[in-house]
């Protein structure tokens, strides 16, 4: 059991930036909020604080969470297409911007020159995700109870993932969003069922 924010925590989260999530306190609310997990501190000067996905949620619902445990921010899910069930609103495209933008910082950071251009070792091992990630995160929607969409999938192929949409020029709309994600794609139509799809890897250099 996690106990909810304070009432001066909450100020704090309510008070956020609605888009970015930037946060402005004491320096204590700052860091109990970081260790909540409903933070966390940039790295890079002048190392302002930000909500995490769990502190989005937070700021969303009407009472404080007392039951969940702190999401950290690697613990979002992109939407792969597919789902039955489906979160939107602003707070789902809140949450989408904060995951991209904490993506664009890994890169930085683990990329060896820093690069944000291509992907990171974190993407190539969770190749699914990351490119649902670039695609939600650029607008494309899913394919779900709302209608139809991209669909991403895992191949056979190593550092490679398929990815569906219905329409051809959606299919190459996904195609132009991956590849200035820094990603490599080529459409391809399956033999047997003559569908058209991308087949997409994280570009190395």
């Amino acid at each position: 059991m996690t106990r909810p924010p304070t009432a001066a925590q909450r100020r704090v989260i309510d008070a956020a930036d609605p888009v970015t999530g930037r946060l402005r306190g004491t320096q204590a609310q700052l860091t109990a909020l970081v260790k909540r997990g409903l933070a966390f501190r940039h790295p890079r000067p002048p190392h302002d604080h930000f909500l995490t996905p769990a502190g989005h949620r937070t700021r969303e619902s009407p009472e404080p969470p007392a039951a969940a445990e702190p999401e950290p921010a690697h613990g979002f899910a992109a939407r792969v297409g597919g789902e039955e069930r489906a979160d939107g609103g602003p707070a789902r495209a809140r949450e989408v911007h904060s995951a991209w933008q904490g993506l664009l910082e890994l890169r930085r950071m683990t990329n060896p020159d820093g690069a944000t251009d291509r992907p990171c070792g974190w993407e190539r091992t969770h190749l699914v995700r990351a490119a649902a990630l670039a695609l939600e995160a650029a607008g494309h929607r899913p394919e779900g109870p709302e209608g139809p969409g991209y669909r991403v999938r895992a191949t056979p192929q190593p550092e490679a993932v398929a990815v569906y949409v219905p329409d051809g020029e959606d299919l190459r709309a996904c195609a132009g969003t991956l590849e200035g994600a820094g990603w490599q794609t080529g459409e391809y139509t399956e033999p047997r069922t003559r569908t058209r799809y991308l087949l997409a890897s994280p570009r190395r250099v």
